[in-house]
């Protein structure tokens, strides 16, 4: 090795990814939403989550450009933490009317954002983000063996 390489750090095990995956989920409350269509095409969004679970639950303005982009193509795209750790998730994407939404995870959402039923009715939406493939790395010694979800199932052995 020479003076100006350092050593590549031991990538985590896929149980470890899984779980720090699991962990992002329930303890953050803050993601990055990409959603797109031909129409509009491609957006991007920061906005406060809930986790129940099996789903991300998250709001945004009954006419915004998110909002016409899940309407045409029912799928986003959600990045947890920074470009050093991330949790990237490809989701289906559905949206539940405010009254429609349930009490527990609009309890959640209001204790980490704005509460969309506070509004006028038709001010907000909520969308319900469901898992489809989940990837997680903090760094390129992990880009190898990323993907720790596929077709909404955790996986238990490495996919790629």
């Amino acid at each position: 090795m020479h003076a100006h390489e350092t050593a590549m750090p031991v990538p985590r095990s896929l149980a470890e990814r899984r779980a720090a995956a699991r962990d992002r989920l329930q303890t953050g409350f803050q993601l990055w939403l990409a959603t797109g269509s031909d129409s509009h095409g491609a957006h991007l969004i920061p906005v406060a989550y809930a986790w129940d679970g099996t789903a991300l639950c998250t709001a945004t303005f009954a006419k915004s450009r998110t909002v016409a982009n899940i309407e045409a193509r029912p799928q986003a795209r959600v990045a947890l933490g920074d470009t050093a750790d991330v949790v990237m998730i490809d989701t289906r994407a559905s949206l539940v009317h405010v009254p429609d939404i349930d009490a527990e995870i609009a309890e959640h959402y209001a204790g980490v954002s704005t509460d969309p039923r506070s509004y006028p009715d038709g001010t907000f939406v909520y969308l319900r983000l469901h898992p489809r493939r989940i990837q997680v790395w903090n760094g390129l010694h992990e880009f190898t063996g990323r993907t720790v979800m596929r077709d909404g199932r955790w996986l238990d052995k490495p996919a790629d």
